[in-house]
């Protein structure tokens, strides 16, 4: 009973002492929000803190809520519901007078409460991700978790914010999957593109062409065992992702790289080679009978399957690096497949020599090569999805002494992934022919999710500031002061991340 008393006499201590001054504006945010105020003190939380919700449609938003606070602080929040505002603590509210923006929040904080509100659960999904950013450990006279008081107004520049994973050079499974989603949607990423086909592997079930996986999916760059999603399993990245709003776009790249398809079924074969399964890392070998009917219907059943367990309105074509595949029968194809994607209600996403086909306003064009092919797509009328290789390709190197990686289009420090413009990437793309930004990683030499999380953490981070912020909210002296404190943060969270030199890490 003594003992009791004394940490409940703690507890009071703590609760009765006047309010820690705090500047939220001191707070290293990223992305860096579009409007910020500091008012000077700071909202205490302890466990007595209870995050509120309007509606049993936020209950979830909040249990989300109240377990990364309780992760970053050790604290346990209870989750209740009120249609309005408390007196303290933590609510969350959809207000339709908030900036209707699909992803837009306002958050204010004061000394007894906080209130986060979207016009829809994007929004409160997003500012979530800032509260949890605005968790300051204060350590004085007594040791104490707060949130600096003031507003913030956000909203993301690019609605399409995106990291693509290759998961057919070499395999990742459903949970690590997941984790990468986690990851991502920390720093406001909103979309996961799955490149699940390749020369080396086919990595989702088509019930109708069961070979693809049976034969296609049994190996990986090197010669390890490979393996594939179900589309059981694929649902449940699609729903995991869909919790986070997070969309997932799969990508069955085609008329090239397609080796392990038509290894699966040889009818698909457009080369006089025959072709077996493959481990190197060598492209633009293969390519699919582009003149043959079978082959649409190949595509038929694999785009209609895909639809069926997709709910984004994505599907990635692929299109890139078609060598063997004449310019005639390429366009013909890209042509035909158009019409298959259109057919199942899709939009179609391709790399940037699609952009050779009849593709229109209908259309995603992939920027990752060649600037005259992303203009052509522009001029057609479709949009540009920005992952200039020299700048967004998470696979490539930071520095020559980078232990794994490639470095074929550039060496990519975390300075470099961070300091350019979108909006002045390409003469003749200007930011409103631009969908957004992704952030590719190929595996030809990533094996483990330590791997993944070495490549792409911090550089996934500047991507992020990049597709959400202002652009006179971007600054590289800024952003590495910002950058250096959140080393603690995935420190904490497990992530082998490149502790680049140019940072001024806060690890301990």
């Amino acid at each position: 009973m003594a003992a009791l008393s004394m940490g409940l006499l703690m507890q009071l201590g703590v609760s009765c002492h006047k309010p820690i001054p705090a500047n939220l504006s001191s707070v290293s945010l990223i992305p860096a929000p579009v409007e910020l105020n500091s008012s000077g003190s700071s909202l205490l939380l302890d466990e007595g803190t209870t995050v509120y919700v309007q509606n049993d449609d936020l209950k979830g938003l909040g249990t989300l809520l109240s377990e990364q606070m309780a992760s970053l602080t050790g604290l346990e929040f209870n989750v209740e519901l009120s249609k309005n505002a408390p007196s303290k603590g933590i609510y969350l509210a959809i207000d339709a007078e908030v900036n209707v923006a699909e992803e837009a929040y306002a958050l204010t904080i004061n000394e007894k409460v906080l209130v986060l509100k979207a016009a829809n659960p994007a929004g409160i999904f997003r500012g979530i991700q800032t509260i949890d950013q605005t968790i300051v450990k204060h350590e004085g006279e007594t040791t104490a978790w707060i949130i600096p008081t003031g507003s913030i107004v956000d909203y993301p520049q690019y609605e399409y914010r995106g990291v693509m994973l290759d998961v057919s050079r070499h395999f990742f499974g459903v949970e690590d999957v997941k984790r990468v989603i986690d990851l991502a949607a920390n720093y406001k990423i909103n979309v996961l593109h799955l490149h699940l086909t390749d020369d080396q592997g086919w990595r989702i079930e088509i019930k109708s062409w069961p070979k693809l996986t049976s034969v296609g999916a049994q190996t990986q760059v090197g010669g390890g065992e490979g393996g594939f999603y179900t589309q059981e399993q694929f649902k449940e990245i699609v729903a995991y992702a869909k919790e986070r709003f997070v969309t997932v776009v799969p990508e069955i790249d085609m008329p090239g790289h397609t080796n392990a398809a038509v290894v699966a079924y040889p009818e698909l074969n457009g080369t006089k080679k025959k072709a077996e399964l493959y481990t190197g890392t060598k492209v633009g070998f293969s390519t699919l009978a582009t003149r043959k009917e079978v082959t649409y219907q190949f595509v038929d059943d694999v785009i209609r399957e895909l639809s069926a367990i997709t709910e984004g309105p994505y599907i990635h074509i692929g299109g890139d690096e078609s060598h063997v595949t004449k310019e005639d029968d390429y366009v013909y194809f890209i042509n035909r497949t158009k019409a298959i994607v259109k057919k199942y209600n899709k939009t179609m996403v391709g790399w940037d020599e699609m952009a050779h086909a009849a593709i229109d306003a209908a259309d995603v064009v992939q920027y990752w090569a060649k600037d005259k092919n992303a203009v052509m797509g522009v001029e057609k009328g479709a949009k540009v999805l920005l992952s200039p290789s020299k700048r967004m390709y998470l696979d490539m190197k930071y520095d020559s002494t980078t232990h794994i990686g490639l470095d074929w289009a550039a060496l990519i420090e975390v300075d470099q992934a961070y300091n350019w413009d979108p909006e002045k990437l390409v003469e003749g793309i200007d930011k409103e022919d631009i969908l957004g930004l992704e952030s590719p990683l190929w595996t030809e030499t990533v094996e483990t999710m330590d791997d993944i999380e070495y490549l792409v953490f911090p550089r996934l981070i500047g991507h992020a500031e990049l597709g959400w912020s202002l652009p006179e909210k971007r600054d590289w002296e800024s952003y590495k002061k910002r950058l250096a404190v959140h080393g603690k943060r995935l420190k904490n969270k497990g992530v082998d991340f490149y502790q680049s030199k140019l940072i001024p890490w806060e690890i301990e």
